[in-house]
C-alpha cells in the first residue's frame, strides 16, 4: 500500500507539472455543484481501546468500526436494517457513550445558525439492537451522556431535560425558566456560539449526580429582525401574502451582553444551586468542561477586553469556587485558545501566546505550571492531546513557516519530533490511547490524502489517495499554482499563491483577480489544497484562468502564523494596514512583466468583503473593479465578542470604529463595484450593505447591487451560489477585459 500511495503521489506531481495538454473546460455550474470536491473522512469517532475508529457509511444506514492499524473493517456498531423497535432512514450523526455500549443516533437535524441545530435523537443499545427515541416531547439539542452512560441530560427550547435510561426512560424537567430571547439554559446564545466557537454550555460531573450549566440572561439584550419572504428553494409557504421577520437577541459593541451565570442540580435531591463565581458584571464564561473529580467542574471567564483568561475549579456540590489559572496576555486571547485548552485525568494542556508565539503550557489539575513545552519561534496551530503515561505532547505547528503545517510530538525529556513526512499542512485525529493516529496532509497539487500512522509517523496504510478526483481533473486544462513572497515599499514581507492560466505566455500582459480574507488570525495562503474562493484546489480561478485571468491571493499584516506581533498590529484599527498590504500586492503586480497594471480586480466574502471595500477606498486608485460578498462595512453594526476582541469598545475607540470604514471613505472609493448580500444574514446582517450603500449615493458614486431572498451568510441554496459566482465573474468580465 505504501508503494502504492507513492505511485500515486508521483501521478499527481507529473499531472500538475506536466506541460498543458488541451484538453475541457471547467463548468460554473459542475464547480458549484461539488463535482470537484475531495473525497474525505467525515464523523469519525476515536474508540476508548485506542486501537479502533467508527464512522458513518456512505449510505448513512450503518455505524462501522475500522482498525487504527490496518484501516480494515472490525465491526458494526448501528445497522438500520437490523435495529429493533423504531426505524430510522438515516443515521446524520451519533454520540458513543463512556463505556461504548449505547448510541445516540442524530437524525431528521436541522440547522439554527451557524452551530446550533435541533435533531431527533434516538438511543441504542449495541448489545440487544433495541432503538427507542430518547424523548417523545418534541426535537432535541446538545444531548450529553453521563459518565456511568446511565443518563442523558439535552436541551429543549432553552430548558434542560433528563432522561434516565435505567428507569424506563423516564424523562424530567430539570429547568423551568427558558424562554425564547429571554432565557437559556445549557447551550450558548447567538453571540457566544458564534464568537466562542461552541454550541454546548451544560456537563455532568465525574460521578454522574450533577449537571453543571451556564445560564444565559439576555433579556436586556437588544433584537434585531430579519425580514423574510416566501422565496424558493426552500419555499416559506407561511409568508405566501405578506412578509414575516425572524427577530432574535444580537449585542452590538459597547452595548448590553447576556448576564451569564453557573448553576448545578443534584440528580438524587433535585436540588439546584448557584455557584459563586467571580465575574466581573460585563465578563463572560466562554466554556465549562467536566474533569475526573466529581468535586472539580473547570468554568472558564473572561474580561470584556478579552485580555485575562481565568479558569476556576468549581465544586457542584458546594457552589464554591476557586481560581487556579490566570493567563494575561498583550491586546487579546485569540478564541481558538479556548477550544485548545486540554484537560486530561491529572494535568490541564494551555496554549497561551504570552510570550508573543501560540506556544504551550502544562499545569496540574491545582493549577501549578510544570512546564513550557514549546519555546521556539513558531506557532501551535492545534493541539491533539497529553499522553498522561509518556508525558507526550501531540500537535501541530509550522516550524517550517507561516505557509507549512507539521503534525508534532514534544517529548517529556523535551525533544521535539516532527510526525508527518511531506512539505504542505498536514492534520491529525488521534486513538485515544496515542498510539495511532489518521494523517490528513495536502498541498497546493496534491488533493487529501488520508493515510493511518504510528505515533512515531510510520506510514501503516493509505485509506483515501483521491486519486479519483486527480483523474477527473486530468482532463482539464488547469494552470499553474505557485508560492511567491515579496516585500512591500513599508518593508513588509507578504506571503501569497498564485494561479497562471495553462497557456501561460509570459510576453503577454494579463488582468489580474485578487482573492483575499485578511481578517484577524485567519490564513488563506497556504501550501494546501483548500485553496481559493470556492477551495477545492482553487478551482474556482482555475475557472478565472481560464476565462484569461491570473490569479492572486495575499495575506496581509493581521492574518495567522506569523506570531503576535504580526497578527496583532491591526489591534483598534481594523482595515487600514490591511487594505494598504493589498493595496502594495496590486502595485507588485503591476511591476510584474504579464501584469495589466490597468486591469486589477479585487473580492472577499464577509471580512474579505470589508477589505475589498477598504482597499477600493484606500486613497490609491489601483484597483479597477471588485466585488464584496457579504462585508461589514461598520464595526458598529457587527457583534459585541468579536469586534471587541480587536477594536474594545467604540466608547473607548472612537476613531478606531468611525474612521476607519467602508462609509467613513465612500467618497474615495475608486473602480467598479458589485456589493452581494442576503437578506437574512444573520451574522453580518443586511444593515451593513444598506448602509453603504446610502452613502455611495449620497457621495454620488457609481455601484451595482444584488440582493438574495432569505439567504443567510453562506447564500446557498438551489442556484443561488452558482449565480452569485456568475454574476460576479460577469462584472469582472464586463470591467477587466
Amino acid at each position: 500500500m505504501i508503494k502504492l500511495r507513492l505511485l500515486v503521489i508521483t501521478f499527481v506531481a507529473l499531472l500538475f507539472c506536466a506541460p498543458s495538454i488541451a484538453g475541457e473546460k471547467l463548468s460554473l455550474k459542475d464547480i458549484t455543484g461539488g463535482k470537484f470536491r475531495s473525497k474525505t473522512m467525515t464523523e469519525v469517532c476515536t474508540m476508548d481501546d485506542g486501537e479502533n475508529y467508527a464512522q458513518i457509511s456512505d449510505d448513512g444506514k450503518r455505524i462501522v468500526t475500522y482498525s487504527f492499524k490496518t484501516g480494515k473493517e472490525t465491526g458494526v456498531l448501528f445497522d438500520a436494517a437490523t435495529a429493533q423497535g423504531a426505524a430510522i432512514e438515516k443515521v446524520e450523526g451519533y454520540i458513543m457513550s463512556k463505556d461504548g455500549s449505547i448510541l445516540l443516533i442524530q437524525t431528521a437535524t436541522k440547522a439554527i445558525y451557524r452551530r446550533s441545530f435541533t435533531s431527533t435523537y434516538y438511543v441504542y443499545n449495541i448489545k440487544d439492537k433495541q432503538l427507542r427515541p430518547l424523548s417523545v416531547g418534541g426535537p432535541q439539542q446538545t444531548p450529553v451522556f453521563s459518565p456511568d452512560g446511565k443518563k442523558i441530560a439535552f436541551v429543549r427550547e432553552n430548558n434542560i431535560w433528563l432522561v434516565d435510561l435505567q428507569n424506563n426512560h423516564i424523562e424530567c424537567q430539570v429547568t423551568k425558566d427558558g424562554k425564547f430571547n429571554e432565557i437559556i439554559n445549557g447551550i450558548p446564545d447567538w453571540v457566544y456560539e458564534e464568537e466562542f466557537s461552541t454550541n454546548s454550555s451544560m456537563v455532568f460531573s465525574a460521578d454522574s449526580r450533577q449537571i453543571v450549566w451556564i445560564r444565559y440572561d439576555e433579556s436586556a439584550v437588544k433584537q434585531y429582525s430579519m425580514q423574510l419572504f416566501k422565496g424558493r428553494k426552500p419555499e416559506l409557504s407561511e409568508f405566501g401574502e405578506y412578509p414575516g421577520d425572524y427577530t432574535y437577541k444580537y449585542p452590538v459593541p459597547g452595548q448590553v451582553n447576556s448576564k451569564v451565570s453557573v448553576h448545578s442540580y443534584d440528580i438524587q435531591s433535585q436540588l439546584t444551586r448557584i455557584i459563586d463565581v467571580p465575574l466581573d458584571s460585563d465578563g463572560y464564561i466562554p466554556r465549562i468542561k467536566a474533569t475526573s473529580d466529581p468535586t472539580k467542574i473547570a468554568v472558564f471567564t473572561m474580561n470584556r477586553h478579552q485580555d485575562v483568561l481565568r479558569i476556576y475549579m468549581v465544586n457542584p456540590q458546594t457552589a464554591e469556587s476557586q481560581l487556579i489559572i490566570e493567563d494575561q496576555v498583550d491586546k487579546y486571547i485569540k478564541e481558538e485558545t479556548l477550544e485548545d485548552v486540554q484537560l486530561t485525568d491529572k494535568h490541564i494542556l494551555l496554549p497561551s501566546e504570552r510570550d508573543g508565539y501560540n506556544h504551550l503550557y502544562l499545569y496540574d489539575l491545582n493549577g501549578k505550571m510544570l512546564r513550557q513545552i514549546v519555546t521556539e519561534k513558531y506557532v501551535v496551530k492545534s493541539v491533539y492531546g497529553y499522553d498522561e503515561k509518556k508525558g507526550d505532547t501531540y500537535f501541530a505547528a509550522n516550524p517550517n513557516g507561516a505557509t507549512d503545517q507539521q503534525v508534532m510530538v514534544a517529548h517529556a525529556n523535551g525533544k521535539i519530533e516532527v510526525l508527518s513526512k511531506q512539505a504542505g499542512v498536514n492534520r491529525a485525529i488521534f486513538s485515544k490511547n496515542f498510539r495511532y493516529f489518521i494523517n490528513i496532509w495536502s498541498d497546493l497539487d496534491h488533493p487529501m490524502q488520508y493515510t493511518l500512522c504510528q505515533n512515531n509517523g510510520k506510514v501503516l496504510q493509505t485509506m483515501i489517495d483521491n486519486h479519483e478526483l486527480v483523474e477527473k481533473l486530468s482532463a482539464y486544462d488547469l494552470g499553474k499554482k505557485e508560492m511567491f513572497a515579496f516585500t512591500t515599499s513599508e518593508g513588509i514581507q507578504l506571503n501569497g499563491w498564485m494561479v497562471k492560466p495553462a497557456d501561460f505566455d509570459p510576453s503577454k500582459r494579463y488582468p489580474v483577480i485578487m482573492y483575499q480574507y485578511g481578517g484577524p488570525g485567519n490564513q488563506q495562503v497556504l501550501n494546501q489544497w483548500g485553496i481559493g474562493m470556492n477551495g477545492n484546489g482553487a478551482i474556482l480561478e482555475q475557472y478565472l484562468c481560464q476565462q484569461g485571468y491570473v490569479c492572486v491571493c495575499v495575506d496581509n499584516r493581521g492574518t495567522g502564523g506569523r506570531g503576535a506581533e504580526f497578527e496583532k498590529c491591526t489591534y483598534l484599527r481594523l482595515g487600514e494596514l490591511e487594505a494598504r498590504d493589498q493595496v502594495e500586492t496590486a502595485l507588485w503586480l503591476g511591476q510584474q512583466s504579464f501584469v495589466d497594471k490597468e486591469r486589477i480586480g479585487i473580492w472577499g466574502w464577509s471580512y474579505g468583503g470589508w477589505n475589498t471595500l477598504m482597499s477600493m477606498s484606500e486613497g490609491r486608485p489601483v484597483f479597477r473593479a471588485g466585488v464584496a460578498i457579504a462585508p461589514p462595512t461598520c464595526w458598529r453594526y457587527y457583534d459585541s465578542i468579536y469586534t471587541e476582541r480587536y477594536m474594545r469598545t467604540p466608547q473607548e475607540n472612537q476613531s478606531g470604529y468611525d474612521e476607519v470604514n467602508p462609509i467613513a471613505r465612500a467618497s474615495q472609493l475608486h473602480g467598479a463595484l458589485l456589493i452581494c448580500h442576503g437578506l437574512a444574514d444573520d451574522n453580518v446582517h443586511y444593515q451593513n450593505s444598506a448602509e453603504y450603500v446610502e452613502a455611495l449615493v449620497q457621495a454620488d458614486k457609481d455601484f451595482r447591487q444584488l440582493v438574495y431572498t432569505n439567504r443567510n451568510h453562506s447564500i446557498f441554496g438551489g442556484n443561488t451560489r452558482n449565480h452569485l459566482f456568475r454574476q460576479a465573474i460577469n462584472h469582472f468580465n464586463a470591467e477587466l477585459k
